[in-house]
């Protein structure tokens, strides 16, 4: 047989042994984070402004768009900080790939920004508007905004939905990475970050009606966050030799003490134990509860990160 008709196939893939490999470290963690949490405070902003206000809404539901987009652009420096060739960042936008992730990605971070700076600038009170129109020239664009309310809200929904959902299909298309293949990322992400986003609201003052309505909605989030992980985690264990070891890996493995005591324990079970109490006893809520809730989403996405590059087909027997 000839030398040039042989095939060989290597199975390091191991960032150790061959340093040109690139692994996701934490920008993209904290990327994931910050998209899911943007995604958050974009659809629960949107669902809380909805219906118009007799008052005026709490200062952090009137600036809560302008927030998420402080959030989202911290988001993507990170993400730019892990790209190799960051001069070619352009290259995303020459063109719209229907079948890719990213390119879904890339468009949807983009519009977003005019869609939530719009939502934001309806959703100030008198009393920041009246400042922001003497700074700057805005009264035609504030009138226009006005004129499509709901419009830009159902907009800005729609926008949160889609950067939810793309920050779980991100990982869940790399299907050789075992510990992602699965159809439940994208609706976990998404079910998290608005456990995040209500989470965050509720570390500043609001309107006790206001107040309780985010700790119900991110009680029933953190509930079907729960659910999905079972669901994530009993599809693993049932789908043949692949999914065990993704199951293994969170049932004994390595990744099980920060999966089970970060995630689950202390991101989802504590905050849920701690809200139920204030909300049957009436108690007035405290920080350490959301800031759980917050501590559990990123330890979600950090840990399912790196377990999912720790995992791969090169392990099956």
């Amino acid at each position: 047989m000839l030398p040039t008709l042989l095939e060989h196939t290597s199975t390091r893939v191991n960032a150790e042994i061959d340093p040109v490999l690139h692994i996701w470290g934490w920008e993209i963690a904290v990327y994931l984070f910050l998209g899911g949490l943007v995604a958050g405070l974009l659809i629960l902003s949107s669902l809380l402004l909805w219906r118009p206000r007799d008052t005026a809404p709490a200062r952090i539901l009137q600036l809560a768009p302008l927030v998420a987009l402080v959030l989202l652009s911290l988001g993507m420096g990170t993400l730019f900080l892990d790209l190799a060739y960051k001069l070619h960042v352009f290259r995303f936008y020459l063109a719209f790939r229907p079948t890719s992730p990213m390119s879904w990605g890339a468009w949807i971070l983009v519009l977003i920004y005019p869609v939530a700076a719009l939502s934001g600038l309806l959703a100030l009170g008198p009393e920041l508007q009246g400042k922001l129109l003497k700074k700057l020239p805005l009264v035609g664009v504030l009138a226009w905004a006005q004129r499509q309310r709901q419009v830009l809200l159902g907009a800005t929904l729609a926008g949160g939905v889609g950067l939810g959902i793309y920050t779980g299909l991100l990982l869940g298309t790399l299907t050789a990475r075992i510990q992602w293949n699965t159809a439940v990322l994208g609706p976990l992400f998404l079910t998290s970050g608005l456990s995040s986003g209500a989470a965050f609201l509720l570390l500043f003052k609001l309107d006790e009606a206001d107040r309780h309505r985010l700790v119900r909605w991110d009680m029933l989030a953190l509930a079907v966050e729960g659910v999905l992980i079972a669901s994530m985690v009993l599809g693993f264990a049932n789908a043949g030799a692949a999914g065990q070891l993704a199951a293994d890996a969170l049932l004994g493995g390595a990744w099980t003490a920060s999966f089970w005591s970060l995630v689950v324990v202390m991101g989802i079970a504590v905050p849920l134990v701690l809200e139920s109490i204030e909300i049957k006893k009436h108690l007035p809520l405290v920080a350490v509860t959301p800031a759980l809730v917050l501590l559990g989403g990123l330890a979600l996405r950090a840990v399912l990160l790196a377990a999912g590059q720790d995992s791969g087909f090169r392990l099956l027997p």
